[in-house]
């Protein structure tokens, strides 16, 4: 069960997040509370299908990663290669996770895309939205 409020963060601590995410032989339920920006939505994606919730005013964005390097020219290019290799893995994940095309997903990210909790789950990031919490006589929204 993985939920939060997430601005995003290291593009390598989110990666060894989901990496141990997809290890963990238990399904893990991801939930959206407020935002998930930047690294916080793939790992809202990364849930187990089915188990991906969002609430109804949360918000999502996916982009690209970015970077800072200085120093000598050598050392940028290899900085910016990271950052192109990284680029790229995101992608393939996201693709893995929501009902995205590469080329789609390619185009997502290039700017920051801002989604409402419907056009997440239309996208494939979330699963369901959720309004209130279920009981024995109400079921989930969709």
């Amino acid at each position: 069960f993985f939920h939060g409020i997430d601005a995003g963060g290291s593009v390598t601590a989110g990666l060894a997040i989901y990496d141990t995410m997809q290890y963990l032989q238990p399904p893990i339920s991801t939930w959206c509370i407020g935002q998930a920006c930047s690294m916080g939505s793939l790992l809202l994606a990364a849930g187990r299908k089915g188990l991906r919730y969002s609430l109804p005013h949360s918000r999502v964005m996916i982009h690209q990663p970015s970077g800072y390097a200085e120093g000598r020219a050598t050392d940028i290019q290899i900085h910016a290669e990271e950052i192109i290799k990284m680029k790229k893995i995101i992608s393939q994940i996201y693709e893995r996770h929501t009902a995205q095309d590469l080329k789609t997903i390619e185009e997502a990210i290039e700017r920051d895309t801002f989604m409402s909790a419907e056009v997440a789950r239309d996208f494939g990031i979330i699963d369901h939205i959720v309004a209130h919490a279920p009981t024995a006589t109400t079921e989930q929204t969709s």
